[in-house]
């Protein structure tokens, strides 16, 4: 029996997640840092509190006055890319610890997306105008204002300046700032791309699909994504009523992929007898 001054156990990590996805001003780093929790749970808790700490600590190493773009993107390169070693490798896209905060923090490797929140929460930590930018295929971040005076630079390379033969290859001009649940979802869209051709990895598939449809706004299709998955994991029940469940919405509209859901939904059942 747990005694009455005993701390209460924290909520469960979707829990929390939702939580925080729903706050009226998401917290980038708490969200991943959720992510990461729910991939590893040795990753809950004090180490989520130590990955705070630290980007804490690294932005507290920038130096006071900075005040043009290049000023702050030349003091992240310096403290981020040179001074600690922030870069990213075509290696780390086989890694799942690639797209985990607390792994990226520690192991200061990591995919273009998160080497950028790296840079997003520690230069918002120390009062710098940022955002990051998503590029097709790639992530980076910016310094200054969107519409006005602003430099973008590539975490995944230590922070280097992108030129503008770099911007105009890249189309970056095209793309305005990422909101933070639009990096969350990419981040999890990630997740589920690297677990997809691995069988063993089916678990992974699912939580991330979990977290995902916890997002205020997520693509319907993926709800039927999910009851795909449960059925090739050999939940035949909890495949099924998915199935219906979203045929259920999009029957309205689209009648005739709605009957198809049904008869495999049907089918799926049929694996019990």
């Amino acid at each position: 029996m747990s005694s009455p001054d005993a701390a209460p156990e924290p909520e469960p990590v979707p829990v929390r997640f939702a939580t925080a996805a729903r706050d009226e001003r998401p917290d980038l780093a708490e969200l991943c840092l959720l992510i990461g929790a729910r991939a590893d749970p040795a990753l809950d808790g004090a180490a989520c509190d130590a990955a705070q700490i630290e980007l804490d600590r690294l932005a507290g190493l920038l130096p006071h006055g900075l005040v043009t773009p290049m000023d702050w993107a030349a003091a992240l390169h310096r403290v981020l890319g040179a001074g600690h070693g922030f870069h990213g490798t075509q290696g780390d896209y086989q890694r799942l610890t690639s797209s985990l905060l607390q792994e990226v923090l520690r192991r200061r490797r990591g995919l273009p997306i998160l080497l950028s929140v790296v840079w997003i929460e520690v230069a918002r930590r120390a009062g710098a105008p940022v955002y990051g930018v998503a590029l097709p295929g790639h992530f980076v971040v910016g310094l200054g204002d969107p519409d006005g005076e602003h430099v973008l630079v590539d975490p995944f390379e230590g922070g280097r300046l992108l030129s503008g033969a770099d911007r105009r290859t890249a189309g970056a001009d095209a793309f305005g700032s990422a909101d933070p649940l639009d990096v969350v979802q990419r981040i999890l869209n990630n997740i589920r791309a690297w677990a997809a051709p691995r069988p063993e990895h089916r678990p992974v598939q699912l939580w991330t699909l979990d977290l995902t449809l916890l997002l205020p706004r997520h693509p319907a299709k993926l709800r039927y994504e999910r009851a795909q998955l449960l059925v090739t994991m050999g939940d035949f029940l909890g495949g099924a009523a998915e199935m219906d469940s979203y045929a259920e919405v999009i029957g309205a509209f689209d009648p005739e992929s709605a009957s198809a859901i049904r008869s495999r939904a049907r089918a799926a059942r049929a694996h019990l007898n």
